[in-house]
């Protein structure tokens, strides 16, 4: 049920805001859950939805921070969940099916990016259990209120997803950490995530995407020394974004995750990686400037990834 990996000539491209995605899109009635929608492109990808009318769900690790980041907005709720704690998952998913309602659009949108080696749970991986197993539970504890409504499910993955495959030997980096391998790891499970979710989910009506949302300068980059990043070319000394590094505003970097979740043109689609608002090529080998890598939409493994997540997190909708 997956679709070609290949483009589609969308229209949109690399500078389009969610805003012009967006455009000529009624949303009123929709419902959404944004994970981390009060900051970055979380914050950006919630203002641009309620924009356009529809009501947003903001799960949220850090209440007071969010409240104060939302302010003013309409057509927001704001509720709590710490992704790498399951129990958290678990309460607020219980809280949301006791509403009655169903979502039409999920967007995994929360993450971490290169922390130090950090463990949480039973000793998971940060970036492994926050960016993937925590999502693979949230959205397996909502299916109950996502398959209703025929929703469409976002994985927020990144093009560091070139980093690194699935680790199956050692999924959790027991040995030889490395942050951007890890991270690399987690966005490679972002992509797996959906391929096999769209498996399972097409003849139920609900599709499932990927996605890079570009180079953007947000929170994401908190554990980052400045020092790296100025020797990455990414600011200078001042702390100023270099122009040449190729960065996204916010709303350019919220695009292709809000287009992933309300374009008429992905209708019937499903199971594919983005990047720019339009369906990724392949990645061609040796040049790491875009695409999507092989081992990312490999069907198999994202079963595998699949039954692991499920063996790991004991939560499985379709079992």
């Amino acid at each position: 049920m997956s679709t070609a990996q290949h483009k589609i000539g969308s229209g949109f491209g690399a500078h389009s805001t969610a805003d012009e995605v967006l455009a000529g899109i009624d949303l009123s009635g929709k419902l959404a859950i944004v994970t981390g929608g009060y900051s970055g492109l979380g914050l950006e990808t919630t203002r641009a939805l309620t924009k356009a009318g529809a009501r947003v769900v903001v799960p949220a690790r850090r209440p007071d921070t969010a409240w104060k980041a939302l302010a003013g907005l309409e057509g927001v709720e704001l509720d709590e969940l710490d992704l790498d704690d399951l129990e958290s998952v678990r309460a607020f998913a219980e809280r949301f099916l006791d509403s009655g309602r169903t979502v039409d659009l999920v967007i995994d949108n929360a993450g971490i990016m290169a922390c130090p080696e950090t463990r949480v749970g039973p000793g998971w991986e940060a970036q492994f259990a926050t960016n993937h197993l925590g999502h693979f539970a949230l959205v397996n504890r909502l299916w109950p209120a996502i398959e209703p409504g025929g929703a469409r499910v976002v994985s927020v993955s990144s093009r560091a997803h070139h980093f690194s495959g699935m680790r199956w030997d050692d999924v959790h980096w027991r040995t030889g950490y490395d942050k951007w391998q890890a991270y690399g790891q987690a966005k490679s499970a972002n992509v797996l995530f959906a391929v096999h979710l769209d498996r399972l989910g097409a003849d139920r009506g609900v599709r499932a995407f990927s996605l890079h949302p570009g180079g953007i300068l947000t929170p994401l980059q908190r554990h980052l020394p400045k020092a790296e990043m100025v020797e990455r070319g990414w600011i200078d000394e001042q702390g100023n974004v270099l122009n040449p590094s190729g960065f996204k505003s916010p709303e350019q970097g919220a695009a292709t995750q809000v287009w992933a979740a309300t374009s008429p043109q992905l209708a019937g689609m499903g199971g594919v990686y983005l990047e720019d608002c339009d369906i990724a090529e392949p990645a061609v080998d040796g040049d790491e400037s875009g695409g999507v890598k092989a081992w990312a939409t490999d069907p198999e493994q994202a079963e595998r990834l699949w039954t692991l997540s499920a063996e790991l997190t004991g939560v499985n909708a379709f079992a």
